[in-house]
């Protein structure tokens, strides 16, 4: 008999996890090299920086989080057998990852009717490379969601929501060094 290690206790899938830590990375990189360009114009920043529009912001950051809390509530129905129950948490967290999806997209029409592009400045290249690749992710779990509703075993729902709790982890990551550090 082998001993169990640390790979063992893994929730959901190995490769998950590899595909999780890898994005975290790429993230991580994103964010550092923000605020590497920023120490070059910290005034410049800041002035672009107040162009955003930090409630709704804010207010998607709720959104995710409660989506990310209905993704938890999934599994924990699932195993206790209320099936329904947790394909409609499924089914609330992918909707929530929509209504994200609504803000943002609301957001960056508000940047262009201001004549705000990914050129218009190095915060705004970072912005919009950022926040659209977190977008790009959302995207794809809103669609791994609605999946795992249908397909709903305990496992499709813990994978799926190990990848839901990274696309929030990395706004919760986002929203404070873009939007609020000043």
């Amino acid at each position: 008999m082998s001993e169990a290690t640390a790979l063992d206790e893994l929730p959901g899938e190995l490769l998950m996890w590899v595909l999780i830590v890898s994005e975290l990375l790429v993230f991580g990189m994103g964010l550092a090299a923000f605020l590497g360009v920023r120490l070059t114009d910290p005034a410049g920043f800041a002035e672009a920086q107040d162009h955003l529009h930090r409630t709704g912001a804010a207010l998607n950051t709720i959104v995710l989080v409660t989506s990310g809390f209905l993704a938890a509530l999934a599994l924990r129905w699932r195993e206790g057998g209320a099936r329904r129950k947790a394909r409609l948490a499924l089914v609330g967290a992918a909707a929530l990852g929509v209504v994200f999806l609504v803000i943002k997209g609301a957001e960056y029409a508000g940047k262009a009717a201001q004549g705000i592009a990914w050129d218009t400045h190095p915060f705004f290249t970072f912005y919009y490379l950022l926040t659209g690749f977190h977008a790009a992710h959302v995207v794809a779990g809103v669609v791994i969601l609605m999946l795992v509703a249908w397909k709903d075993a305990a496992k499709n729902i813990e994978v799926a929501g190990a990848f839901w709790h990274m696309v929030d982890l990395v706004w919760v990551l986002l929203f404070p060094v873009i939007y609020l550090l000043a």
